[in-house]
């Protein structure tokens, strides 16, 4: 099939029919030469200030173009398989399974939280009545907080999987294809509940059992592997293997490990705030003015800057999309960012967060692996009692915190539970106000606009990744204690991500499988 490389304008690469005439221009077809052709690779350059679009398009003339091959998987009715059991159904979890269904084994998910459809009245008691269910919120509940979430598809860890693998399944269970072409695809917080349903059919449909509302809270072993894990409704659950994909926000699962001995181990993590800026100003900084409003998706951003020796960056851009409370238990205070698939909001939010090493955490040794957990707490806590105990969250327009200056008034917001204005500069500890705030005048100069009192900053954003990390072995993907123990994901701190962690998963179904077979 002939492959066609080729860069053009955006109002050429975003729409068919211009797309389609300036093919056939630059192919010479006549007016009656029939073309098929398909999008393989679409990747928008707005680095210079003139816009360029490349694409990489294959194409058939005169005949229909061959599907889009996806990768087949073969799951096997694993009623009778040997089990394996996973604790947590977020991409982690969910991928685990899939992959057991694969492999001939049959997958026992255990999950906390509720399925998608009973997650959305917990939801919506957190955003309108200031309500957290600790065991069902954004962070909690079938697909994990990837379900509720922008449903960003791009990844650099490309050698922990085969990626593919990841995008062509999610195709197959409802996504759009377009994330097989585009550079930086999303899906969207709309559409990932009822993709999120159909993987849990499949695992379902070939005998898998996924457990919700059930939730983890002990664990035997013998000092070399889990013998049972225990749950909190009384019932003991005999293990051969277990892959444990609990996400990065059971904090209860890492205290369950300590307690029991379980090695884990403290690792850098980052927190800041969410920044958000109205979605059209985004879009005349990025799009260097010209109005592509009606052609171009909403604008995303990426900053970084090296301050006093540690990295300030931006973390879980959302075009066009909204901030949400992702508390996980009723008195801390946590934001986090997402956008529908069309990315249609009026703002634009980011993460904008302090990378924070071991050694930042001086005042926390006596918790030894759990110092950068403690905190955390901490500084939501503190964030929680600043926007007045409840789920409305302190804010301060971007200006007057680099300034240190109480901000009289605060931009409209995405925000549902609504903002309260406070010195962020004061509430958030010192060695991360000051390193935001000189990063964020930075950030002004590449991209002028950027530094504006039109944008709120609104803390905390705090979950970007684990401050914890379930150690295991780089190539049996084995616990160093436990055998048959399997850390996964975001949660054992390794995975940022749904196709990291989708990705990382695999590989741990596959080590399980490994492990059952020689014992």
């Amino acid at each position: 099939m002939p492959l066609l490389e080729i860069s053009t304008g955006p109002e050429v690469a975003y729409q068919a029919k211009a797309l389609e005439a300036h093919l056939r221009k630059h192919l010479r077809l006549k007016p009656d030469d029939h073309l098929d052709y398909r999008i393989e690779r679409r990747n928008l350059d707005a680095r210079a200030r003139k816009l360029k679009v490349n694409l990489k398009i294959s194409y058939a003339l005169n005949e229909k173009l061959a599907p889009r091959e996806l990768h087949h998987f073969e799951y096997k009715e694993v009623n009778n398989a040997p089990e394996v059991h996973i604790v947590g159904f977020g991409p982690a979890g969910m991928w685990a399974a899939l992959r057991c269904l694969e492999l001939g084994l049959k997958p026992i998910v255990i999950e906390r939280g509720k399925d998608v459809r009973a997650r959305r009245r917990d939801l919506k008691a957190v955003n309108r009545d200031n309500i957290v269910d600790a065991d069902s919120n954004y962070c909690f509940g079938e697909g994990g907080a990837g379900t509720y979430s922008d449903g960003k598809l791009y990844t650099r860890s490309k050698k922990r999987g085969n990626l593919q693998r990841i995008l062509d399944s999610l195709v197959q269970h409802g996504a759009v294809e377009d994330i097989l072409f585009e550079a930086h695809p999303h899906i969207g917080t709309n559409k990932l509940p009822k993709i999120v349903q159909a993987i849990r059919e499949t695992i379902i449909k070939y005998g898998g059992e996924i457990h919700f509302e059930t939730r983890l809270t002990g664990i035997s072993h013998n000092g070399k592997r889990i013998e049972a894990i225990s749950t909190h409704d009384g019932k003991k659950w005999p293990v051969n293997s277990l892959i444990l994909a609990t996400g990065h926000s059971a904090r209860d699962i890492y205290y369950l490990l300590h307690h029991e001995g379980i090695r884990i181990e403290a690792k850098p993590f980052a927190m800041g705030v969410r920044v958000e800026h109205p979605q059209k100003l985004i879009n005349k900084i990025q799009y260097h003015g010209n109005d592509y409003d009606q052609i171009l998706p909403a604008a995303s951003y990426k900053l970084v800057q090296q301050v006093d020796g540690r990295g300030v960056y931006s973390f879980c851009m959302c075009p066009g999309g909204f901030i949400v409370p992702a508390a996980t238990a009723q008195e801390e205070l946590v934001v986090n960012g997402m956008s529908p698939s069309k990315r249609d909001n009026n703002f634009a939010n980011s993460g904008i967060v302090v990378a924070i090493e071991l050694e930042d955490l001086k005042d926390y040794k006596k918790f030894g692996p759990l110092a950068g957990l403690e905190f955390q707490k901490e500084v939501e806590r503190k964030v929680w009692e600043a926007g007045g105990k409840t789920q409305q969250a302190a804010a301060q327009k971007l200006i007057d915190f680099v300034k240190g200056r109480i901000s009289e008034s605060l931009n409209p917001s995405s925000y549902i539970p609504g903002l309260v204005s406070k010195p962020m500069h004061e509430v958030l500890p010192k060695f991360m106000a000051k390193r935001l705030q000189a990063a964020f005048v930075e950030f002004g100069k590449k991209m002028p606009g950027y530094y504006t009192n039109d944008a709120n900053i609104i803390g905390i954003e705090s979950r970007t990744s684990s401050p914890v990390r379930i150690p295991r072995d780089r190539k049996t993907y084995q616990h160093p204690q436990l055998e048959n123990l399997f850390p996964s994901g975001e949660g054992a701190g390794f995975a940022g991500g749904i196709v990291s962690a989708g990705m990382d998963g695999e590989r741990c179904a596959e080590a399980a499988k490994q492990y059952l077979e020689q014992g």
